[in-house]
């Protein structure tokens, strides 16, 4: 979740049930501070399932989030976002399709903040 003011409810909702739910209340702008997503990293193990329900929830620019696709996948964690219904698998020079497919992400910086919906 980016901000304070955002509704996690709504957040939750569109995530469904979750074993480990990892929660910011910032803004995904920085990495740097991001303990939440820190944590995320160090906790994912091979096998196991990020859920987002959107990118702009992981990341705020396509260079971070091709980055921290690129760690959960190289670890062997899947990553999975909802509304784009993208998933993420295997570490390849596919992991860097975010990047080109400019149909997924046309509206990426476009969303208003009071709009999004979860982190993970």
């Amino acid at each position: 979740m980016a901000s304070t003011d955002q509704n996690l409810a709504r957040q939750l909702a569109t995530l469904g049930e979750v074993d480990r739910l990892f929660e910011e209340k910032q803004s995904g702008a920085r990495r740097a501070g991001r303990t939440a997503l820190a944590d995320l990293i160090g906790y994912a193990r091979k096998g196991d399932t990020v859920v987002v329900s959107s990118m702009d929830r992981l990341a705020r620019s396509v260079v971070d989030l091709n980055q921290i696709v690129g760690e959960l996948v190289a670890k062997g964690v899947v990553v999975e976002f909802l509304n784009e219904r993208v998933t993420f698998l295997v570490p390849s020079e596919r992991t860097s399709v975010v990047g080109s497919h400019t149909t997924i992400l046309k509206g990426f910086f476009k969303k208003s903040n009071s709009v999004s919906t979860a982190l993970l």
